[in-house]
């Protein structure tokens, strides 16, 4: 089918209802509650800490764990009575360590010139 100026386009026409229905199908959200975080200063402290020392860098990467320590079921005679999460989802700061360890290895590959496998 040619289009003329008679006919309307069919892209254009479904383009436009598309549209209309995506509008129509927003929804209007309720400002979100400001809750109160506790932790959020400490949070704030240890993604603010500036890493400047090899000493400190390398204290950093030896003390902060590679990976997220161990996570286990506990079992009675072949029965699974109980199981303990991965240590870091009981960690409220462990993403905050994670990002801390990570600029102390960046520390010391970029200023300092070290070989990191050992810390990895």
């Amino acid at each position: 089918m040619i289009c003329t100026d008679k006919q309307p386009n069919t892209l254009e026409s479904i383009a436009l209802a598309s549209a209309e229905s995506v509008q129509a199908a927003k929804v209007v959200r309720s400002p979100k509650k400001q809750q109160f975080d506790i932790l959020r200063p400490l949070r704030q402290w240890l993604d603010g800490i500036a890493i400047s020392d090899r000493q400190m860098a390398e204290l950093l990467a030896k003390a902060i764990p590679a990976q997220c320590p161990f996570e286990r079921d506990i079992k009675l005679f072949g029965h699974k009575v109980g199981h303990i999460p991965p240590l870091c989802k009981l960690n409220p700061f462990y993403d905050q360590l994670v990002g801390l360890r990570f600029r102390a290895l960046c520390y010391l590959v970029d200023q300092c010139g070290v070989d990191i496998q050992s810390y990895i």
